[in-house]
């Protein structure tokens, strides 16, 4: 009996023992973490190209705007004196161009006067000379009177039938207007408005300095649509192949205090860019909304939003560790009687720990299975291990 024992025992020693596990049914998800700025959904810079002083900033940094409303007004002094001036030049064109239309329509009407003459008279003397009561000379005169009359009369630039001032004068009304209408839209731009409804953000200029001069070339001011707020992160070329519009997101930063916030991926860039810092890699910017509208959050801090890229409900699933992957395939070790059974498996959903597994077709994996939690080449098909 005492041999017996001692054998069975042997046999056992020489068998490895190896830790398992029970597959476990869990929801799992698979998400993605990234980081970004928060920013404002409209975002404008406000910059003024007039040399000209300010004389009020009615707003400041915090205050909200609606659009069209005033957010500095300039000195106006100079640009009205080049608006009368402007006027002048354009009424002076004006009418100068219907004088030299006047002056064409008289001349016109005589210069037609001098031909009907010049012609009769040819007539008339054509007549005599062939019937040779004058002489050729006669007949050359009225000729050339009629050919002078004949120039005089087509030299005249006409419009429907009517003679009009030469084109040129017409340019210089056109010029004049033009003159006139971008020193009046100058004046406008003297008050200079919000194009959005938004919040001041910036006021880089202050009361007594140029329009036109700010420190390092800043806009006056930077009105951002803060209603609404968007992060836009760089997501990974390996990554965005799950990541689709529509996705949900949870927004963290410090200044929640742990509170989540619910955000959505609204757009995906169609181009993607290099990552830059010496990597190769390439990402492409992906645009998530934060959709709780009561939230701390605000515009221009960091935050962090992870994106749901798939989830399974009550999944078969093991840590990932439990995963050996052989010749391309994916396999979990179950031991049953004591034996090692490799079984094929489909990898489902990956969450950070665990890992959807699917058996293939007729391999028994359940709940009850034993599966090896460090899974081993060296453990082949049928072995027995403890």
């Amino acid at each position: 009996g005492a041999i017996g024992f001692n054998a069975l025992a042997g046999a056992r020693q020489s068998a490895p023992a190896v830790g398992v596990l029970n597959p476990a049914r869990k929801d799992i998800e698979n998400r993605l973490a990234v980081s970004g700025p928060v920013a404002g959904t409209d975002s404008v810079d406000v910059v003024s190209n007039l040399h000209a002083e300010v004389l009020s900033i009615p707003v400041q940094e915090g205050d909200k705007v609606t659009e069209g409303q005033i957010l500095a007004v300039l000195d106006d002094t100079d640009l009205k004196k080049e608006v009368a001036i402007a006027k002048n030049n354009y009424d002076l064109a004006v009418s100068t161009c219907a004088e030299q239309d006047r002056q064409a329509r008289s001349g016109y009407e005589k210069a037609v006067q001098d031909f009907q003459t010049a012609q009769a008279n040819y007539d008339r003397t054509k007549a005599l000379y062939d019937s040779g009561s004058t002489s050729y000379v006669e007949l050359e005169t009225a000729q050339n009177n009629l050919n002078d009359a004949r120039r005089q009369r087509d030299s005249y630039t006409l419009r429907d039938g009517v003679a009009v001032a030469d084109d040129s004068y017409r340019l210089q009304v056109e010029k004049a207007r033009f003159d006139y209408e971008k020193v009046e839209e100058q004046l406008g731009d003297t008050q200079i408005k919000s194009p959005i409804d938004g919040t001041v953000v910036r006021v880089n200029t202050k009361i007594g300095r140029f329009a036109d001069t700010t420190e390092n070339d800043a806009p006056i001011f930077i009105i951002e649509n803060l209603e609404v707020l968007e992060m836009e992160i760089p997501v990974s070329e390996y990554s965005i192949g799950k990541v689709a519009v529509g996705q949900e997101a949870d927004i963290t930063a410090d200044i929640l205090d742990g509170q989540v916030a619910k955000g959505q991926v609204i757009s995906i860039s169609p181009t993607g860019e290099v990552r830059g810092g010496g990597s190769t890699e390439r990402v492409i910017p992906t645009t998530i909304r934060i959709m709780d509208q009561n939230t701390k959050l605000i515009a221009g801090i960091t935050a962090r939003a992870e994106i749901l890229l798939e989830e399974a409900k009550d999944a078969l699933s093991v840590p990932a560790s439990a995963i050996l992957s052989s010749g391309g395939e994916d396999y979990v070790q179950v031991v049953s009687n004591s034996q090692i059974h490799w079984v094929p498996v489909e990898l489902g959903v990956e969450g950070d720990v665990d890992t959807e597994v699917i058996p293939a077709d007729g391999e028994n994996l359940d709940e009850s299975s034993f599966v090896v939690s460090a899974p081993n080449e060296a453990y082949a098909e049928g072995m027995t291990v403890m």
